[in-house]
């Protein structure tokens, strides 16, 4: 069916790519060399470092102050030209190689012109409403929202940057989520690692509020401390007044790549909370130098007590507060008072106190971060092996010996059978050479050095213990000099020396010593395995540690609303994406099984969300392929395998599902920032068949004119749910905005590809350039 589309380009904006290089137009004087001190204006025609940057804005700092950060920094086009880069996603051909300044400054020039908008925010005229476009619903009792064009992205993005220099050495080290190697899979690393003894816990619990005028005003006091800039005071009040930047308390969107969130959301949370972080640090400090000083490993040696000394810890992800005592529950009672009333009195929030209770961290599961936590023994999370366990390891042990034994031993034969060859090819030349009597000579010496060497490895591999057996056996055989009646008729010399000789053969050749030797051996692993028993028992009584599992159950639901599976539990297709090709298929599945393994490999519970992935996506891609094709599973399988395997335009075989073997091998490895499957699960674009002429890609500054429009389609659209309904939705997972649906996007064959594997989300590409219908 073909649609008729109408294309809406917000930008409307066509410059020279000339142009924008005559303003602040100073070279470097050595462009080769990457420069240790930064002229005082930079190149505008090629990004900058990370040192370059921090060279630049720390140039603005004076008398503990940085001043007119947005027209010193900002401003300058090699900034801006800096943020483009990090905007640009980049093509999966070109990864490893980013795009360089000279084509990726022809790609920014077609779209909007660098310099002017560099002289705009010199000037304090750069128009922010003008770059703002507002979303409409689907669905008329739908609610719209305002997205930020590519060029107001530009600006978020620099202002990121610069503020990213100027505050993230002066975060606390246990503020994570935004911040580069500061995670998700960092948080729970820290909290399995550090975090001994905890005794009670509780998260904080915001309602849900979007930020408001009185927020948005403290914030600019909070910045207004360490920068004096009223320039970027008033670009900050405008993209709340815009709605470009949003905030919202106690959702369930900030860090999930959904495009409803700004790219300044996460930084300015972490400003916002940075003096109650400090704050709560300082009563950590203290409580640690109120503990007593000393050695608890002398302690235990000398009286054998135990001493917990009284911990608090803290572990703050954005908007997600977790605090843990390892002291008594009156200490963490206090502490939560003071942190409801420092939330609610000095930064205006509202506590939902219900939620916001204390538990045991014994008895009691946490949800944080997605993730349940529970205090356990060390036993749990390493318990020791079974007697099962043991036998089919000695078993495994015994059958690799006789394996690596019986490889020796083929080699050896193999090398026996050749040099038999290479002896009779020699017989063979010197029959046609000699006399019978020379050869009947050489014959018989070759045959003698033969059987000497095939006799090697048998002497080499019984001689140890048969031989030591045969000659114990032979000088011990007949031991008529033990009696006393021949003894005494003996030279005392012949009988002392017989004596010795006996002490020597029961010293060197008896099999007592090697059972002695056994014997010991058994000895030291029973008193090994008995230390380990003791060591393991009261490291169990006397420490606890943190347990991370992923919530099994909610997976579950989310893989039976998405339609993996049926009532039953059982995987099913999903009509939904027959109208795809079998790759893009494939290619969706696999984005949701990579994203739920990348998102949930730091469980103690790893293994049932691989048996998700590995059994319920798998046969419901499988089911769904073979749906579209009106072909029977075994067929699908047959022809596709089970791993899944596609074949490109050149007959080439590739495989996106992560095959069995792969999913095997994932653990706990990562220490990045995954984002949830949220996403990739609740999208699904679907191709159409258009007479539009071809446009440019929709992904940041992407050039590539070969594209295909794409309707974008929303699970709760589909479901016709309500995400903020937590009976009919799934508990903590969020929802892309429903005014994006059904909207048509123009996307090369590249970015498809990687919003399917989940590789980019909507926050990498220009949702203000969709294609409307007609």
């Amino acid at each position: 069916m073909l649609m008729h589309l109408r294309r809406i380009n917000p930008l409307g904006f066509r410059p020279s790519i000339c142009y924008s290089l005559k303003l602040f137009s100073t070279l470097l004087p050595n462009p080769s060399a990457v420069p240790e001190t930064l002229p005082s204006t930079p190149d505008p025609t090629e990004p900058l470092t990370k040192p370059q940057l921090e060279l630049l804005v720390l140039r603005q700092y004076s008398h503990g102050k940085f001043f007119n950060l947005v027209q010193n920094v900002v401003a300058l086009p090699a900034v801006l030209l800096t943020a483009c880069q990090n905007l640009t996603t980049p093509r999966p051909n070109n990864a490893l190689n980013p795009p360089d300044s000279s084509s990726l400054l022809h790609s920014v020039s077609k779209r909007f012109d660098i310099a002017d908008m560099g002289r705009e925010l010199c000037e304090n005229r750069f128009d922010v409403k003008a770059c703002c476009v507002t979303m409409l619903p689907s669905r008329k009792e739908g609610e719209s929202f305002v997205l930020p064009n590519l060029k107001l992205k530009v600006l978020i993005e620099a202002i990121r940057m610069v503020l990213e220099i100027v505050y993230d050495e002066r975060f606390v080290t246990f503020s994570y989520g935004g911040r580069v190697g500061m995670g998700r899979h960092t948080a729970f690393r820290y909290l399995k690692k550090s975090v001994e003894n905890p005794s009670w816990w509780f998260n904080v619990s915001f309602d849900r509020e979007m930020f408001e005028n009185r927020h948005v005003n403290r914030l600019c006091l909070f910045i207004e401390e360490k920068i004096n800039d009223r320039i970027l005071i008033n670009i900050i009040n405008t993209l709340f007044e815009c709605e470009v930047v949003g905030i919202e308390l106690g959702g369930c969107y900030l860090g999930r790549g959904f495009p409803q969130e700004s790219g300044l959301s996460s930084i300015f949370i972490n400003i916002y909370f940075n003096g109650f972080d400090k704050e709560i640090q300082d009563k950590r400090l203290r409580k640690n130098q109120e503990n007593l000083k000393f050695d608890p490993n002398e302690l235990v040696s000398t009286t054998g007590v135990f001493y917990k000394p009284v911990k608090i810890y803290v572990v703050r992800y954005l908007d997600e507060v977790l605090v843990i005592t390892s002291g008594s529950k009156v200490l963490t009672m206090d502490l939560k008072n003071w942190v409801v009333n420092y939330l609610e009195g000095r930064l205006e929030f509202k506590v939902d106190r219900m939620k916001t209770a204390i538990h045991s961290a014994v008895s009691e599961n946490i949800n944080f971060l997605g993730m349940e936590l529970q205090a356990v023994t060390p036993s749990v999370l390493h318990p020791p092996m079974t007697e099962k366990a043991i036998r089919a390891r000695k078993k495994y042990l015994r059958q690799k010996e006789v394996r690596t034994l019986e490889l020796k031993n083929a080699r050896e034969r193999n090398r026996k059978k050749l040099g038999l060859k290479i002896f009779q090819h020699v017989f063979k030349k010197l029959k046609q050479c000699d006399g019978f009597k020379f050869e009947f000579q050489i014959e018989n010496e070759v045959q003698k050095i033969f059987r000497s060497w095939a006799d090697e490895v048998v002497q080499d591999f019984l001689g140890s213990l048969e031989e030591r057996w045969e000659w114990h056996r032979k000088l011990t055989a007949g031991d008529f000099l033990t009696l006393r009646h021949i003894r005494d008729q003996l030279p005392q010399e012949l009988v002392d020396a017989y004596d010795k000789f006996q002490e020597q053969i029961y010293k060197h050749l008896s099999p007592a010593k090697a059972r002695k030797e056994l014997e010991k051996e058994e000895r030291r692993v029973e008193e090994e395995e008995e230390l380990k028993y003791a060591n393991r028992t009261v490291e169990d009584l006397t420490r606890l540690c943190m347990k991370v599992d992923a919530p099994i159950e909610l997976v579950r639901k989310a893989v039976k609303m998405a339609g993996f599976t049926n009532s039953m539990g059982r995987p099913r297709p999903i009509k939904l994406l027959i109208a795809l090709e079998d790759t893009d298929i494939i290619k969706w599945y696999a984005g949701v099984g990579r994203r739920w393994l990348d998102f949930f490999c730091c469980c103690h519970n790893f293994k049932m969300v691989k048996t998700v992935v590995t059994y319920h996506l798998r046969f419901s891609c499988i089911l769904t392929l073979a749906e579209k094709h009106e072909s029977t599973k075994r067929e699908a399988m047959k022809h596709y395998t089970k791993d899944l395997k596609v074949s490109d335009l050149d007959g080439n075989e590739e495989v996106y599902f992560p095959t069995e073997r792969e999913v095997k091998m994932m653990g706990d490895k990562n220490l990045s920032d995954p984002k949830p499957v949220d996403g990739t699960l609740s999208l699904a674009l679907i191709r159409l068949a258009s007479d539009e002429p071809s446009c440019s890609c929709i992904a940041h500054f992407c050039d590539q004119m070969t594209t295909v429009f794409y309707r974008v389609r929303l699970l709760q659209n589909c479901l016709n749910v309500n995400p903020s309904d937590q009976e009919k939705w799934i508990p903590g997972m969020g929802a892309i905005h429903e005014s994006l649906n059904r909207k048509c996007l123009p996307l090369c064959s590249d970015h498809v590809s990687d919003l399917y594997m989940g590789k980019i989300t909507l926050q990498d590409i220009d949702c203000t350039s969709f294609v409307d219908e007609d």
